[in-house]
């Protein structure tokens, strides 16, 4: 493993978890979403580092992949709240998040998605399959009489790549694929009183950009310009907005990259019987030794 990587990584991951514990601090009843987003990216830009995705907040049944658009905003109330918050350092990323219940109703799910992220870190080491760490997963959120959702996973983490090989089921998917020494990983169980699986709805607000060249023109152009400024890392509609390029000429350059293929778009995802839906997550190391390093519990 590479020396100046595994200290970045765990760098990034230490700078998730103070970000992670600020922006937890600041979802109370009454606080504005906008509001408390832009504190959460203004602490990372404080802390020397920069997202490794838009930090964002998803409620209730919506699972995660979650911004309001430009111009809306809401005022949280008795919702159960995720947390999501990714920090790049020289490319590598620390992933994390966590979930609020400000209905005082819900806890028990909190509970049940942490309490499996715990136990599945208790059990990492080389030569064990990822599908191992599936059934810890599932097995511990079932004790509290709820369900993972299965078609969520884990994921690998790369430098500047957020998702990447290999994926770290929620439940026992028989996969042979095994921990090795180096590998940058989250895990990321998700616990709902639903069915345990999500759908895509709505209208993306996240993004990432697939092609490096294109022969644009006009505002188009310089969206795509703005786009390919984040070497890879997923962006919002909100990062394309400037002075010469507003929010309509966004709208319209998307939909201009969309049909061309040079964007990949992430909608909303929404627990499939509209269950309530927490989650929980760390980014995990293991070096060159075998070591296991949960960089951001």
């Amino acid at each position: 493993m590479d020396p100046q990587y595994k200290q970045d990584f765990i760098k990034a991951g230490q700078i998730a978890k103070e970000v992670r514990s600020y922006g937890k601090s600041l979802i109370v009843k009454g606080a504005s979403y906008n509001d408390v987003i832009s504190k959460v990216r203004a602490k990372i830009k404080e802390l020397g580092a920069i997202p490794a995705f838009p930090p964002q907040i998803a409620l209730d049944a919506v699972a995660a992949h979650f911004l309001p658009h430009p111009g809306d905003d809401i005022i949280f109330s008795n919702e159960l709240v995720k947390l999501d918050v990714g920090i790049c350092v020289n490319g590598a990323i620390g992933d994390t998040a966590v979930s609020i219940d400000l209905s005082g109703k819900h806890q028990n799910i909190i509970d049940a998605a942490e309490a499996a992220l715990l136990a599945a870190e208790k059990i990492i080491r080389v030569g064990m399959t990822v599908s191992e760490i599936g059934r810890e997963i599932e097995k511990t959120i079932a004790l509290f009489g709820l369900k993972p959702v299965r078609n969520l996973t884990g994921h690998g983490l790369a430098k500047n790549k957020i998702h990447t090989d290999p994926h770290i089921p929620n439940y026992d998917d028989k996969s042979k694929i095994t921990i090795k020494a180096g590998m940058t990983f989250a895990i990321e169980p998700f616990a709902t009183n639903g069915a345990g699986m999500i759908f895509d709805a709505g209208n993306a607000t996240l993004f990432s950009l697939i092609k490096k060249k294109g022969k644009y023109t006009g505002f188009v152009d310089d969206v795509f310009k703005i786009a390919l400024s984040f070497e890879g890392l997923p962006f919002c509609t909100h990062d394309l907005i400037s002075e010469k390029t507003p929010l309509e000429l966004v709208k319209k350059a998307i939909k201009v990259l969309l049909k061309d293929d040079a964007l990949e778009d992430y909608a909303p995802l929404v627990e499939e019987a509209r269950g309530l839906v927490a989650q929980a997550e760390n980014s995990v190391l293991v070096d060159e030794n075998g070591i296991v390093f949960i960089t951001t519990r």
